[in-house]
């Protein structure tokens, strides 16, 4: 009886550290005063940006709010509103795929004018575990989990969002000119909510939540997109 209960112990040790997180600073370059709650992403190629250092994450987890909420506390401990993903290379140099297990982000300072750019695009994003089927102007999208796809909005236009579920979630959305980019998740039930000034949710419709910059910019990094 006690070799089994050891057999059960180990394994569960090991189910625990192959699950465990971390996100850490693995490189400071520099630290700026900055106190705004902005975190997007950018292409550091194609913005005028300072950089500031590196976030590692190591180790899997499907609660993706928890683990932007770690890697933004992170940010902004050095003061940095944007991040761009940094890709690993092998031996060989050739560039690795993302692994949502282990990854880097660079760490950059961007001007409010640079970060707060129009945007007519719409994001719609699956949940972190199970497919989701959504109807935009009555038209059918299926998305696996960890997936999203974009749709383009035209200014003016009004698109009817449904999760064509049984008493599921009906929203409209109005797409504006020079408006920034929107984004949705579909039953992610748990996405916190905007609590203290961190990133969240700017909305929540039953089975369909609207989600700021922030944490939308996030998903479109560790998630597929569905095209």
């Amino acid at each position: 009886m006690k070799i089994k209960n050891i057999a059960i112990f180990i394994l569960l040790m090991a189910v625990s550290f192959m699950s465990a997180q971390n996100v850490y600073l693995s490189k400071v370059e520099k630290t700026k005063d900055n106190k705004d709650k902005y975190f997007y992403q950018i292409d550091p190629k194609n913005s005028t940006v300072e950089y500031l250092g590196e976030i590692d994450v190591q180790g899997f987890s499907s609660d993706d709010a928890s683990v932007f909420a770690a890697i933004y506390k992170k940010a902004k401990e050095i003061g940095a509103n944007a991040f761009s993903y940094k890709p690993f290379e092998s031996v060989d140099e050739k560039t690795q795929p993302f692994n949502p297990a282990n990854y880097r982000l660079e760490l950059y300072y961007s001007t409010k004018e640079e970060l707060l750019k129009p945007s007519n695009s719409i994001y719609f994003f699956s949940s972190s575990s199970k497919p989701q089927t959504i109807s935009v102007n009555r038209k059918d999208y299926t998305l696996p989990p960890r997936s999203f796809t974009t749709i383009q909005g035209i200014p003016g236009e009004i698109y009817t969002v449904s999760t064509k579920k049984f008493l599921g979630s009906t929203i409209k959305i109005s797409v504006n000119a020079n408006a920034p980019a929107q984004y949705f998740q579909i039953s992610a039930t748990k996405i916190k909510s905007n609590t203290f000034g961190e990133p969240g949710i700017s909305l929540k419709s039953g089975d369909i939540l609207g989600l700021d910059k922030s944490f939308g910019d996030f998903l479109r990094m560790i998630y597929t997109e569905n095209k």
